[in-house]
């Protein structure tokens, strides 16, 4: 893979009021999912399927998409690459704790896009990217 194809998406960062222990445990483990199923928007991800270390999802138009964590680094990063997808796409969780319930998360993608896609998709891959942020910092993690 040649890094010069490589986007980057950024997501907003976001704050979380909890441990960053916590919300790791939870987020690095795709089962918790279940929790959280119902928040997610029908009209855009349907067939929502999960177990511990992936997740499927079928996204219009995109088609359907299988993300896999591909390592975890306790109470930092969770990175995601997909193993089926129209686009390869890797998905980093990158969580810093700034106090004792105090942690800031953000999302960043690296997807590799030919030129002529790249315009397509760039803003609905941000915009499902900030999305995404909202969501994470909004799950409960009691």
């Amino acid at each position: 893979m040649n890094n010069s194809d490589m986007t980057e998406f950024v997501s907003e960062v976001k704050t979380i009021s909890h441990n960053d222990g916590v919300i790791f445990s939870l987020l690095s483990d795709l089962s918790n999912l279940e929790k959280i199923k119902d928040k997610i928007p029908q009209d855009k991800i349907s067939d929502f399927s999960f177990d511990t270390d992936s997740c499927t999802l079928e996204v219009a138009p995109a088609g359907k998409i299988t993300f896999r964590i591909v390592e975890r680094e306790p109470n930092k990063t969770i990175k995601f690459a997909t193993t089926d997808s129209p686009v390869p796409l890797f998905l980093w969780i990158q969580l810093k704790p700034v106090g004792e319930n105090d942690t800031k998360l953000r999302l960043t993608v690296h997807a590799e896009l030919n030129p002529f896609i790249k315009p397509m998709v760039s803003k609905p891959l941000q915009d499902a990217l900030d999305k995404m942020s909202a969501l994470i910092a909004s799950l409960p993690y009691e």
